[in-house]
């Protein structure tokens, strides 16, 4: 079986996207394929969806999918932003069994930072780093050397008694009809924080907010590097492809 490319799949809230990736380089073999995320999210329901992703690029290959959660040995274990139903439900075994091809599952914020430190804005960084995705809600992961630290769930720390998420997130922004500045100062405290808590030499700032960096940057006072990443929308992807390549051959 051809592990050099590898069908990644990114679940998120609203949709689940994928596209067939060479692991390599990092670049998509084909458009980016895009549905909606059914209502409810449950696993039969995404597990078809899924199905229908995989059948849409003909796909016969191995198969890396990104979660919104918590994934323990392919095992999901929380579900902030999918039907709670997914809490403890096999679902790399869930999608072997429904797409009859190899799957890794992986956190879909440490797939992002996968392809980030591997091939993209953290490529031959040697030091600590943070990878932030901002969107809906914050996801994280923490790199040492290169090597991951999974599920760390930095967007979930309690911050100003809340998850830190809810306090500075692109969503809030949005809601909160904050201007760029006022919520460029809200990440900085943020991002503080994260700095006290691990001392990360680089934050990658990745998701919907990375790519408005010159409109918030003035904000940020930090000691780490902060750099855009470089995959932006496509990181999910691109790490997801990439854990089931070393994966699905260990396991």
């Amino acid at each position: 079986m051809n592990f050099k490319e590898v069908l990644g799949i990114d679940f998120g809230g609203s949709g689940i996207k994928g596209a067939p990736v060479d692991t390599k380089s990092g670049k998509l073999l084909d458009e980016r394929h895009r549905i909606p995320t059914p209502d409810p999210s449950s696993p039969k329901q995404v597990a078809k969806a899924i199905k229908e992703l995989v059948k849409h690029f003909k796909w016969e290959g191995p198969v890396g999918c990104g979660f919104p959660a918590v994934v323990q040995n392919g095992v999901v274990r929380t579900a902030a932003n999918i039907d709670k139903s997914w809490i403890n439900t096999d679902a790399r075994k869930l999608l072997k069994d429904t797409l009859k091809l190899p799957v890794w599952i992986i956190n879909d914020a440490d797939a992002a930072g996968l392809a980030e430190v591997r091939l993209g804005a953290g490529a031959g960084f040697k030091g600590a780093i943070v990878v932030l995705t901002i969107g809906t809600g914050i996801g994280s992961s923490l790199f040492i050397k290169g090597k991951l630290y999974p599920n760390t769930e930095l967007g979930h720390v309690e911050f100003k008694g809340m998850d830190a998420e809810v306090y500075a997130s692109d969503a809030t922004r949005k809601k909160e009809n904050l201007d760029w500045e006022a919520w460029g100062k809200r990440l900085n405290e943020y991002l503080s924080h994260i700095e006290f808590l691990c001392w990360p030499e680089m934050i990658i700032l990745g998701g919907g907010a990375s790519k408005k960096l010159d409109l918030f940057k003035d904000q940020l006072n930090l000691k780490a590097k902060i750099v855009p990443a470089k995959f932006l929308n496509e990181a999910g992807i691109i790490g997801a492809a990439m854990a089931a390549k070393v994966n699905i051959k260990k396991h």
